[in-house]
């Protein structure tokens, strides 16, 4: 979407603050010997009590509340009561939400407790290269630029990305035009970032794979080649200098 006036920077403020916060809560609350789906519904809740519908299960009707992806798992790992967290396990937690007609996406991997498995490294690539990639958007840059940059950053770091899935716009639905924020260079993206849009920027960081591929159950995601890969998603609005970050509160870069 594209702010036009000052009361849909003002909702979009609010459901960001909603979808970050929560993803905050559900990172600090999540502990060895819990289920994901525990997880999740303690994430559920704070979104209730926001009075913020989940963005996947209104719009796809996806079964959880949120999407939680353990080691292997890229991305749209289903809360299971069968799936417990375990020390050193690296997790994602991807947080998307509506309210009040306003949608917004966020979205962190963490390594839970002691890094026993050595994932941090991965886990900071990621975050160091979204902070990079977001910093360096603003209107009139070419999206197929800051592809460009996160895939360079990915391989400087030692990593590959993955190359099809991507960030996209967000704001009155949750996803918009641009409909591609790729995390690699595609040439054939001519389209530019406009001032005063919103988009959700996304990094998929890996060590082995560069294609995800839809699991049996229709939603789980994993590599190609196997390994494993972090993300990182904001919300920002693209302003003429610094972006706005909409979901800064999720503390993924503290």
């Amino acid at each position: 979407m594209s702010i036009t006036c000052e009361n849909e920077l003002l909702g979009m403020r609010k459901i960001s603050e909603v979808v970050g916060l929560t993803l905050k809560e559900m990172r600090n609350y999540a502990k060895p010997g819990m289920t994901t789906k525990h997880l999740d519904e303690f994430g559920g809740a704070i979104l209730k009590d926001y009075g913020a519908a989940s963005a996947p299960k209104l719009t796809y009707g996806f079964p959880g509340w949120t999407c939680i992806s353990v080691n292997n798992e890229i991305a749209h790992g289903i809360p299971s009561a069968k799936t417990i967290l375990r020390e050193g396990d690296l997790v994602n937690i991807d947080v998307s939400a509506e309210l009040n007609g306003f949608w917004a996406d966020n979205g962190g991997s963490f390594v839970l407790g002691e890094d026993i498995h050595g994932h941090q490294h991965l886990v900071e690539a990621s975050k160091s290269i979204l902070h990079k990639a977001i910093h360096s958007i603003k209107g009139g840059v070419r999206i197929s630029e800051v592809g460009r940059l996160i895939e360079t950053e990915a391989r400087k770091a030692g990593y590959r990305v993955i190359k099809n899935l991507t960030g996209h716009g967000v704001g009155r639905s949750l996803h918009e035009e641009p409909a591609e924020i790729a995390n690699c260079y595609d040439p054939f993206n001519k389209k530019r970032f406009r001032k005063n849009s919103v988009v959700a920027v996304e990094t998929f960081i890996s060590t082995d794979s560069t294609i995800a591929n839809t699991q049996q159950d229709g939603w789980t995601l994993l590599g190609n080649r196997g390994g494993y890969v972090a993300q990182h998603e904001q919300t920002i609005v693209i302003t003429g200098d610094k972006p706005e970050i909409l979901t800064a509160c999720n503390g993924i870069w503290d």
